[in-house]
């Protein structure tokens, strides 16, 4: 588990990026590293119409390795809708644009026979790539899951779908392949103070993060306004001038 006092100092220290502009590179045009602590935070039914705008900004590749299917507009949008935010836990991580850059969905068995499993399923936009974010939302799936008591936690994926197996693998599930198709199971330990602690402390952080955006992004739309407002008396002046 992540030290309490390790997750503080990166939020804290996350906190003084947020009054820069919102922008994913610096001012060489590099793109900035991935901070330590990648903050995810649960999301609810107010987050719905973000959750949609991140899937149907797929590409039909990535939509098919994430649905297992070739997925139009108008069924990620019943996906959308049909999403149980009551018995299922949706995680995300937004950018500086409060824009979500990844999302994962924990879904929960519907049949009370199995109530003791959860299958993840997540995206991720193709310039937030290659960060590991993925494999953050899938760790962070797995403590929830075992927090809440689930003792086993599955991966239904395309065998193609190399990255998705490939973060499996590396939480140690077992990945049984049926030709075209692959499953991953992934025993999940007993709930722990410390897990329980940990997973609290992070979705504060989370949600501490998620805030703090809000408001640097509030506060660069002002600037943006006061500046188009200087340029428009600017222009008037100019045009009235003898």
């Amino acid at each position: 588990m992540v030290d309490t006092k390790s997750l503080i100092r990166a939020s804290l220290e996350a906190g003084r990026e947020f009054l820069r502009p919102p922008s994913e590179s610096d001012d060489t045009g590099t793109p900035r590293a991935t901070p330590a602590l990648v903050p995810i935070r649960s999301l609810g039914e107010n987050h719905r119409g973000r959750i949609a705008r991140h899937l149907l900004a797929l590409e039909p590749q990535d939509r098919y390795l994430r649905f297992g299917q070739w997925t139009r507009d108008e069924q990620i949008q019943q996906y959308v809708d049909a999403l149980d935010f009551e018995r299922d836990e949706i995680f995300g991580i937004y950018n500086r644009k409060l824009e979500l850059i990844a999302v994962a969905h924990l879904a929960y068995a519907k049949d009370q026979r199995y109530d003791s499993c959860a299958e993840f399923g997540v995206s991720v936009l193709p310039g937030a790539r290659g960060r590991g974010y993925g494999a953050r939302l899938f760790d962070r799936a797995a403590m929830h899951a075992s927090n809440d008591g689930v003792s086993l936690m599955f991966i239904h994926a395309l065998t193609e779908n190399a990255a998705m197996l490939k973060i499996a693998r590396n939480a140690g599930a077992r990945v049984e392949r049926d030709g075209s198709e692959s499953e991953a199971y992934l025993r999940l330990p007993p709930a722990t103070l410390d897990s329980r602690m940990t997973e609290m402390i992070e979705e504060q952080i989370a949600q501490t993060d998620y805030r703090l955006k809000s408001q640097a992004k509030s506060f660069w739309s002002f600037l943006a306004d006061i500046q188009e407002i200087r340029r428009s008396v600017i222009d008037a002046n100019q045009r009235s001038s003898p």
